[in-house]
């Protein structure tokens, strides 16, 4: 995992060419299926009630592709190719790897609205669909999206290895990558608060509970009695692929994420040091544990701003979203040597 700096500099340079590209940026807007596909965002939104009721998770899932595909060179359905002869996806990144889940939700959306829309909607815009469902469908608030992008010919392993952040990054850390996008402080703490809903594995915290920072000792930003339950559900010699809950609600999106924060009850280390390490994300995480609606509001444009991260290379409208039109075929999917944090 390359170092915050790399990240930073990274960050800043695909913002700048981003910003000298934009003769090549396509216009989103609100309502653009209103005429080729007009029903797209109810069959979005359909597909993932179902999801939601087979698997809640799942949903989860579906929200944090939004992040891990808009960060690598912008919201462009990148994230979603599968591996091919000559070409190393995302999916196999590090932060990616093992982590990242509920494609299969995004195949559904997409044979659905092929079926009723062919070639019209684009993967990429499925994410952002997706995404803001998965919060109403869990209890949080609505917003309308901006459509209209691209999807992405390549996606890139590399580029996302160097941009992601390590998942044992600090608020500090955290706070100058999301600046290189031109995302506040306010911004990255209300993006984190995706973590509302959802799961993740014992493999993510065992650093944690048994050797923080190397020190052969936990967190000491740990409730007592958290640290003891996790203890019991993630035990050092224990099955890691176990998971707990990200917050104390997980199947509800709500303001309980931050409140958990304030009690030293946060489930991950990259959320916890919001609030213990940082003075400027404490304040912002203790007003959302305070002020759910100012949370809801920080939320929904944290979202719009990710949401506008485009490429300004030339896409296309892919009809499978694991492939590029006329690309070669995925390789046969292969075990992982190593296991990450799931986001």
């Amino acid at each position: 995992m390359a170092p915050p700096r790399v990240h930073l500099l990274l960050a800043l340079a695909l913002c700048l060419a981003f910003a000298r590209a934009d003769a090549a940026v396509r216009e989103l807007r609100v309502g653009y299926y209103a005429q080729t596909c007009p029903r797209a965002e109810e069959i979005v939104r359909r597909v993932m009630a179902r999801a939601l009721a087979r698997e809640a998770r799942s949903v989860a899932s579906v929200m944090r592709l939004q992040f891990h595909d808009c960060f690598v060179n912008g919201c462009d359905g990148s994230v979603l190719m599968d591996a091919t002869p000559t070409m190393a996806g995302e999916k196999e990144a590090l932060s990616n790897i093992n982590s990242l889940r509920s494609f299969e939700v995004v195949d559904e959306v997409k044979s659905a609205l092929e079926e009723q829309c062919p070639g019209v909607v684009s993967c990429a815009d499925i994410i952002i669909m997706a995404a803001r469902d998965a919060v109403v469908l869990t209890g949080g608030p609505n917003w309308d999206v901006r459509l209209g992008r691209e999807d992405s010919l390549t996606a890139s392993q590399e580029d996302s290895d160097n941009i992601m952040p390590s998942p044992r990054a600090n608020a500090s850390a955290l706070i100058r990558l999301f600046a290189g996008y031109k995302l506040t402080v306010t911004d990255l703490v209300a993006l984190s608060g995706s973590h509302s809903i959802g799961e993740a594995r014992c493999f993510s915290i065992v650093f944690r509970l048994y050797n923080q920072s190397g020190s052969g000792r936990p967190d000491p930003h740990m409730d007592p009695a958290y640290r003891q339950a996790l203890d019991a559900l993630c035990p050092l010699t224990g099955d890691q692929n176990v998971t707990g809950g990200l917050d104390a609600t997980p199947v509800v999106f709500d303001n309980q994420y931050f409140k958990d924060l304030v009690h030293l009850r946060g489930f991950l280390n990259s959320d916890q040091t919001l609030f213990s390490d940082n003075e400027g994300t404490r304040r912002v995480v203790t007003q959302f544990s305070q002020n759910q609606d100012a949370f809801f509001r920080a939320f929904i444009e944290g979202m719009v701003k990710l949401g506008e991260l485009q490429n300004p290379r030339k896409g296309e409208i892919r009809r499978n979203c694991r492939v590029a039109n006329g690309g070669r075929p995925p390789l046969e999917k292969q075990v992982a040597p190593f296991r990450v944090l799931d986001f």
